[in-house]
């Protein structure tokens, strides 16, 4: 059994055949907004259409450290790419990869560069990472990319609402 965020904030366990679709805010009202192979943030507005985020929980989360969130994988659906954690020069770096979310969903065992644990308080979510305990998914100014951040709520957005859209049925 997997883990999953459902509309109300409650955690709920269940097997799924695919992501969640949802789009991504942080608290200044800016979206998650696809450029080139960069997530950056722009304001919400009807002339931006935010990238779709698709979300799928581990399938595996008793071999992940407890008491965290729920580990989960975060997407793009188009183009077909997740996020992931890497060292770079000695820092924790965000990146986009070309990778399916299913495959890593349906990988043998957890694969924590591409995992984040997913905690909610109130409306908001925060995303650490898996292979980097206590680096946050972050954003700043408009135009910015997103980016990994160990300053959590300091000076950087941590806090994020998700718009969960509507699944379409299956084909």
């Amino acid at each position: 059994m997997a883990c999953f965020l459902g509309d109300d904030g409650e955690v709920y366990s269940s097997a799924m055949d695919r992501p969640r679709p949802v789009v991504v805010s942080d608290l200044s009202q800016q979206v998650w907004l696809l450029q080139g192979q960069t997530l950056v943030v722009v304001p919400r507005s009807n002339n931006v259409g935010p990238v779709t985020v698709t979300i799928m929980p581990c399938k595996y989360p008793e071999s992940l450290e407890k008491g965290k969130g729920v580990p989960i994988y975060l997407g793009i659906k188009q183009p077909e790419m997740c996020l992931y954690c890497e060292d770079i020069g000695g820092k924790p770096a965000l990146q986009l990869k070309n990778q399916k979310i299913l495959d890593l969903y349906n990988h043998a065992e957890p694969v924590k560069p591409f995992l984040f644990y997913h905690e909610t308080t109130g409306r908001t979510s925060t995303f650490e990472s898996v292979a980097f305990p206590g680096w946050f998914i972050a954003s700043s100014e408009t135009n910015q990319p997103i980016f990994l951040t160990s300053e959590l709520g300091n000076m950087y957005n941590t806090a994020f609402q998700l718009d969960f859209k509507e699944l379409l049925p299956s084909n």
